[in-house]
């Protein structure tokens, strides 16, 4: 997605945290310029408190819902609602979804259909469908991580994913599908294969900030660069290592 498109940014009060808005925003900022930003709860409920202070800073809009009915949410219908008539109106490019609740999981897949590109922000605790209905799923929990690097928190504090051996397989056989008649595939193609593959795919969630350091840190694929003949800009290729 290019930096200058213009997207909406919905955010669910009762399924995220509001300590990391900052850096919620932050992220989205490197897929597009949001445009529209609007957080839905009920406002007089007194656990919603703590994201007031924060709401002005990043000039998000609060949207009040009322619980009319309990045991009903009624935030989830207003952002959904909210979400078709921007749709409608052909003002943005794509959607942000904030929110860790699989209630989203029709609404995001509705978007793409749609022609949207659809990005989803939630804690690890998200539901697979709402994270698989998404192009891309980012865990709150990895900007959380990033953040306490910048304070200089330590490093041992933070619980990183383990690459299993799923993991390696779809990796590996991401590379055979793009790979040349010598077993080499540029490595940006390969990053955007295994997003569509696994929308919550991120180097990041095992402690890489970028993918070639971690391809690279597995022993089974080969890194090397190449330099395009007309730019002279280094290219990363990737392989799996022929068997022996």
């Amino acid at each position: 997605m290019h930096q200058d498109n213009k997207l909406a940014v919905l955010i669910d009060a009762d399924n995220v945290p509001s300590g990391q808005v900052k850096e919620m925003m932050e992220e989205i900022a490197k897929y597009g310029n949001p445009t529209i930003k609007r957080i839905y709860g009920d406002w007089t409920k007194p656990q919603l408190g703590k994201w007031k202070a924060v709401l002005l800073e990043n000039a998000i809009n609060p949207i009040q819902q009322y619980s009319y009915t309990s045991g009903k949410n009624a935030t989830d219908s207003a952002m959904i609602i909210d979400a078709m008539d921007i749709l409608y109106s052909e003002k943005v490019d794509g959607f942000c979804l904030v929110s860790s609740d699989s209630d989203f999981t029709k609404l995001a897949t509705r978007l793409r259909e749609a022609g949207m590109m659809v990005i989803g922000l939630g804690e690890k605790k998200t539901p697979d469908p709402f994270i698989v209905a998404c192009d891309k799923f980012i865990y709150l929990e990895i900007l959380q991580q990033e953040t306490d690097d910048v304070k200089g928190k330590e490093r041992g504090t933070k619980q990183f994913e383990q690459i299993t051996p799923t993991m390696l397989r779809l990796i590996s056989s991401t590379i055979s599908d793009l790979a040349d008649d010598d077993g080499w595939a540029f490595l940006g193609d390969v990053g955007n294969l295994l997003q569509k593959k696994q929308p919550n795919f991120d180097s990041r969630n095992y402690g890489f900030q970028k993918l070639t350091p971690l391809i690279g840190s597995i022993a089974k694929f080969e890194v090397k660069e190449r330099i395009h003949p007309k730019s002279n800009n280094k290219l990363i290729y990737v392989r799996n290592k022929p068997a022996k």
